[in-house]
């Protein structure tokens, strides 16, 4: 089996993890590349490839992600592009989509008899278009937010499903949601825990100057336009899976719909969902007092 590597050495250990990782992908018979970028810190290890990381994908079976959530949204677009899944492995704090904490990996044993499941992940596009007519379009596998920024005290927003006014009120932001990112920044802002394999879209506002305002469970197939208006010349922004993209003006709008391209993620241990939630969520915090990220 050929295996891509994607370590995010900016978590705490993870160079001693993807080590210990590759020494039991090797025993057990796998081919492993990483991108050349990596060269200088892991050429090392003799018995890994380099190569240009489209490349690298291209070859491969299947990505392993080696840090955080983050970094398997990071790894998340090449993956569903190229029809690669992606197993992760914990080394920061929550990790939902990381299958195996960095103290299991004597189980990525298991990739080679099969013995796991993939769980397929639908996928959100934001269609922007500007004033002038200019389009921009982004993937993303959590969520789309659209936030007041730093110039802009707080924003009204215009939601409609089709041509049909679903939301308009004064808050500081609204998150559109997959069911992978209910766990995520909406879930932190008051909306719904969603099964992860389900296709929906969540609509969840932030700071709603609103009694009223609650989180809404939209079907998978629905197309939504945001309009936003910010007083003067201040502006919002929207931010693709914590990625800061680019600011929107008044006039702007932004089109939400399910995108053509999905993730598969990995389960080798045989975690649900639920335990999960019940372990990383119901725990006191003192019990993440240590690896922050």
């Amino acid at each position: 089996m050929k295996i891509y590597l994607f370590p995010n050495l900016s978590k705490t250990n993870c160079k001693q993890y993807t080590v210990s990782a590759c020494k039991t992908l090797i025993k057990c018979g796998n081919e492993l590349y990483m991108s050349s970028n990596y060269k200088e810190i892991f050429g090392s290890l003799t018995y890994i490839k380099f190569d240009d990381e489209d490349n690298c994908i291209k070859k491969c079976d299947m990505i392993i992600a080696i840090g955080g959530d983050g970094t398997i949204l990071k790894c998340s677009i090449k993956s569903s592009r190229f029809g690669k899944p992606i197993l992760g492995i914990n080394c920061g704090r929550l990790g939902f989509m990381a299958s195996l904490e960095h103290t299991e990996l004597d189980l990525l044993s298991n990739l080679n008899t099969g013995n796991y499941t993939v769980s397929k992940r639908m996928m959100l596009k934001a269609e922007v278009i500007s004033s002038n007519g200019k389009r921009c379009e982004f993937i993303a596998l959590n969520d789309v937010v659209i936030l007041k920024s730093d110039d802009c005290k707080i924003a009204d927003y215009e939601i409609f499903k089709e041509d049909k006014m679903i939301s308009s009120l004064r808050a500081d932001g609204v998150i559109f949601s997959t069911a992978t990112g209910a766990t995520a920044y909406s879930m932190s802002a008051g909306g719904s825990i969603i099964e992860p394999e389900m296709e929906c879209i969540e609509l969840t506002h932030i700071c709603p100057h609103s009694l009223f305002a609650r989180s809404m469970i939209l079907s998978a197939g629905s197309v939504i336009t945001v309009k936003c208006h910010a007083a003067g010349k201040s502006h919002v922004s929207i931010n693709v899976d914590g990625n800061n993209m680019l600011k929107l003006s008044d006039g702007d709008k932004v089109v939400i719909s399910k995108s053509d391209y999905s993730v598969e993620i990995i389960d080798i241990n045989g975690g649900s969902f639920f335990s999960s939630v019940n372990h990383k969520l119901m725990r006191p915090l003192k019990d993440f007092s240590e690896g922050l990220v």
